[in-house]
C-alpha cells in the first residue's frame, strides 16, 4: 500500500511541476481593495492552500459543534 501512495505522490507531483512550468503567464487578481499579480501557479497553489484551510475550519467547527450536542449533561 506505501508503494502505491508514494507513485500517486510522484504523479501528483508531477503533474503540479508540470503544470507550474507550463504556466508562468502573470495574471491580476482582484478582491475589494486588493491587486495581486503573479504567475498562474502560484496564485493557483494560495488559493489551493486558502481552501484547506477554510475547509479544515469548517470541518473543525461542525466537529466541535457535533461533539458538544451529543454529549450527555452533567448531573
Amino acid at each position: 500500500m506505501r508503494y502505491v501512495q508514494g507513485v500517486l505522490l510522484l504523479i501528483f507531483l508531477g503533474a503540479i511541476g508540470l503544470f507550474a512550468i507550463q504556466n508562468t503567464e502573470a495574471i491580476t487578481v482582484d478582491f475589494a481593495k486588493w491587486r495581486v499579480t503573479g504567475p498562474v501557479a502560484l496564485l493557483a497553489i494560495v488559493a489551493y492552500l486558502l481552501g484547506m484551510l477554510s475547509g479544515w475550519t469548517v470541518v473543525s467547527y461542525f466537529s466541535r459543534s457535533l461533539r458538544r450536542v451529543s454529549e450527555r449533561p452533567v448531573e
